[in-house]
């Protein structure tokens, strides 16, 4: 952004002592929206003060994250928002600058490699063992038990980057991999857990109407590993809750992403970034749907 009188005094006034003042400031800088970024960034280069350099980095993140705020809006208000879109929404705000183009070609790399070894005739059970053999012995993909304190097993980009991601992040690469390829596995709102299924999208025989809410076996995203039933049954048992129709319905894709941020904004329980929870949990709330 081309600089102005009215930026340059804004600016000079960033170190002012008081915080009414300041606050003045902020809110003008921060209503010329995310062009004034570059402007802050060579602000802070210039700057050897580190209080008021944290000051500008605290302005150049509400700048990005009222511009995620909005993107996250838009996101929502689609008809079919897509769920690989959502999740690297959620790593933007760790990285706001992050490039998608290569995290989605090796996305597609993924979807090619197991396209290449499917075909009409596997069942199921075949279908799902292509996936993780390529997901997990070819590209060594891993996943990990669900830890607050490694936000990055959170983030797409990341789990794409080193393939290592938790249930979640997993999840949301396996489910969405598998919607590319046509196959019927979708995450399912088993309390305490993030757990995929495959739907049985089959027809009966005198009855062309496809069975969508039949779920044929379960799959854990940490490992691909296959669980039956009986093995979902005994899980309920063993804590004590009662089964429910509504576990057992696929999440829509603003359903999983509003998961992904609400056990995301967990990473910023202490006081310190207390801010950042609560901005991470309006993120969530904007996907609220309305019935």
């Amino acid at each position: 952004m081309e600089p102005t009188r009215e930026m340059s005094a804004l600016f000079h006034l960033i170190d002012d002592p008081d915080t009414e003042v300041y606050s003045t400031v902020s809110e003008r800088i921060v209503s010329f929206g995310k062009d004034i970024i570059p402007n802050l960034e060579n602000l802070w280069e210039n700057t050897v003060e580190e209080d008021v350099q944290e000051r500008i980095e605290m302005l150049i993140h509400r700048l990005h994250f009222q511009d995620l705020q909005q993107e996250f809006t838009h996101w929502s208000l689609r008809d079919f928002p897509e769920l690989l879109e959502g999740a690297l929404l959620v790593s933007k705000y760790k990285f706001p600058d992050i490039h998608i183009s290569p995290i989605n070609g090796e996305i597609e790399k993924l979807r090619r490699n197991i396209w290449l070894e499917l075909n009409s005739y596997l069942t199921p059970l075949e279908q799902i063992n292509v996936v993780n053999k390529v997901l997990f012995s070819h590209n060594k993909y891993k996943g990990v038990e669900i830890s607050y304190q490694n936000q990055e097993e959170f983030l797409l980009n990341k789990v794409v980057e080193t393939k290592r991601g938790n249930a979640i992040a997993n999840g949301i690469l396996y489910q969405a991999v598998c919607q590319m390829l046509d196959v019927p596995v979708k995450a399912i709102n088993i309390p305490r857990q993030f757990i995929l299924a495959y739907f049985d999208n089959s027809s009966d025989y005198f009855n062309t109407n496809p069975k969508p809410n039949k779920i044929l076996f379960y799959l854990d995203p940490v490992s691909g590993q296959v669980y039956t039933q009986k093995d979902v049954e005994n899980y309920f048992k063993r804590i004590s809750v009662t089964s429910s129709p509504s576990y057992f319905k696929p999440m829509s894709n603003r359903k999983i992403i509003q998961f992904l941020l609400n056990e995301y904004s967990k990473c910023f329980d202490d006081d310190k970034n207390r801010y950042k929870q609560n901005e991470v949990l309006s993120l969530s709330e904007i996907l609220i749907e309305q019935k």
